[in-house]
């Protein structure tokens, strides 16, 4: 071998014919867009799940900037049998960051194809490749003075539209569902052909942005969360900016009142008085946005004890649960859902409701007031500090939107947490008619005992909330062959019935979503 990595190979592959490999995807992209030496892969190796890094390094990364050199990268992955893992901004943090899904898969990385292609503003529709950050579309409507608002994940602004949508990612307005706003997609398949979901077949249509379905099956979902193809250009809505845009907040003061609080908030949801997806946030999460950290209080090891869970409350003035949502409109349309919303609360007899004018510019309000009305920031990563060392780990199980489901699920997230020594760090996001419920597994990497709790504390999780009829929407890499036996046989079987007719060699990431072609069913 020469300068390639001299131990790291992909599965199933020598070193003579990853060589040449490596050799024809320089020809193709050039020696600046091939990286195969270890300074050069420590960027794509960095994660922050409970496993060991060698795990999920890969053994190159190659960069392209046009739809052709992608189809160039597949027919060369095809020919020598290589397997690539595509990342477009690689900022999933929590869920697996830049890094492949199997040790010794080369990166795809389409961040370099970040050209915004095409935004409407009276059609309210936008057209990007997978590079795009959210920061950087917002910084082009506001340029041009566009009247539209964009919705994303919640550490936003290094994140990027397709990368969340693929994954089917949430934002906080009342465009928050991404991909139910995801309208036309082009993806290139495993031999190469480019595929081109809903309206974009057609020579000449305008309406490939505005129509989802176009003639025939509809596809578009399966490729998310999925190995079937690599997109390159995402269609998507845009939400009109509102000319009133109303941010409020209610605290509640026990831990207890969970079950209330979302019943309170379900009928406005499904009615639409509220259109945003609601954030029912615990302490801990917004302490932590608050960059307190849990040496503040404890040097203690274990949980952090429901005394200083009350007095963190106190110091920061915090509800035990903190309701996030915005009513959206003109001013006689948010007069009155106000109106509505005000005399529920009244009803419910409980709860402390803040507004903007009260609120000002304090933290936690003011994050989530821009994560609601189309903002970019990244105060949500103040969560890392609460532990510190690096460690995080998303669990995301999804329910029905009763307060007897949360009032269970929480208990039982809480009690399995504290059992393995971590903390109970969520926030409950209340849709249409579901519940994601949303855990940051959070701990120390550097702490070798403490990372090996977290890893044992997310696969009992796993366990014990399927064991009650719950499972996860999203999983990081390390879990992602678990999650995928919880959805049981008959799915997994079509699945790889699929992957074998698209990419019989195997080459796009195998493993994501449990996909891979070297398991059989």
């Amino acid at each position: 071998m020469t300068e390639t990595n001299k131990t790291l190979l992909p599965r199933g592959v020598d070193s003579a014919n990853f060589d040449r490999a490596i050799a024809s995807f320089r020809k193709l992209l050039g020696d600046e867009n091939v990286l195969v030496k270890d300074d050069q892969l420590i960027p794509y190796a960095k994660i922050m799940m409970a496993v060991d890094n060698a795990e999920h390094t890969p053994s190159a990364a190659v960069t392209a900037t046009t739809v052709e050199q992608v189809q160039g990268v597949v027919k060369i992955c095809n020919e020598h049998k290589i397997p690539v893992w595509t990342i477009s901004t690689g900022r999933n943090f929590g869920y697996g960051s830049a890094a492949p899904g199997q040790r010794g898969q080369i990166i795809l990385d389409l961040k370099k194809m970040n050209k915004i292609l095409h935004v409407d503003p009276e059609l309210c529709t936008a057209l990007v490749e997978p590079g795009v950050t959210y920061q950087q579309l917002y910084d082009y409507i506001q340029e041009r003075n566009l009247p539209l608002m964009l919705s994303f994940s919640a550490p936003s602004a290094i994140a990027g539209p397709l990368g969340n949508t693929m994954d089917r990612g949430v934002g906080y307005t009342p465009y928050g569902e991404h991909f139910l706003m995801q309208c036309g997609m082009e993806v290139v398949l495993a031999n190469g052909d480019v595929y081109r979901t809903g309206m974009g077949g057609v020579k000449g249509d305008n309406a490939w942005q505005v129509f989802k379905w176009g003639y025939g099956p509809t596809l578009d979902g399966m490729f998310t969360q999925a190995n079937y193809g690599i997109c390159t250009k995402m269609g998507f809505w845009l939400m009109p900016k509102p000319p009133v845009f109303k941010p409020f907040e209610i605290k509640f003061e026990n831990e207890s009142d969970i079950a209330e609080i979302v019943e309170f908030i379900r009928p406005l949801r499904i009615a639409q008085v509220i259109p945003n997806s609601v954030v029912i946030a615990g302490v801990l999460w917004e302490a932590s946005t608050c960059n307190t950290r849990r040496s503040d209080y404890t040097s203690e090891p274990g949980a952090t004890s429901d005394a200083i869970l009350k007095q963190i409350q106190k110091d920061k003035n915090l509800g035990a649960w903190n309701v996030y949502a915005a009513l959206y409109g003109t001013q006689e349309q948010v007069d009155v859902n106000w109106n509505i919303v005000t005399a529920a609360l009244k009803q419910l007899g409980k709860g402390r409701i803040v507004t903007q004018e009260e609120a000002g510019d304090t933290q936690p309000f003011k994050y989530r007031a821009q994560l609601m009305s189309g903002v970019p920031n990244l105060q949500e990563f103040g969560l890392y500090n609460w532990r510190g060392g690096g460690g995080s780990m998303w669990f995301a199980p999804v329910s029905q939107a009763r307060g007897s489901e949360c009032d269970k699920q929480q208990a039982l997230a809480k009690k399995t947490l504290n059992k393995h020594g971590l903390d109970y760090v969520g926030e409950f996001i209340v849709g249409w008619r579901d519940m994601h419920h949303v855990i940051d597994v959070l701990y120390d990497r550097t702490n070798l005992e403490e990372t090996r709790r977290a890893n044992a504390c997310f696969a009992e999780l796993l366990d014990v909330f399927e064991k009650e009829g719950y499972a996860v929407y999203r999983v990081n890499t390390a879990f992602q062959e678990r999650v995928a036996q919880s959805y049981g046989p008959v799915k997994r079987k079509l699945e790889h019935v699929i992957k074998r007719a698209l990419d019989p060699n195997n080459i796009l990431a195998p493993g994501k979503s449990g996909i891979d072609l070297a398991n059989t069913f």
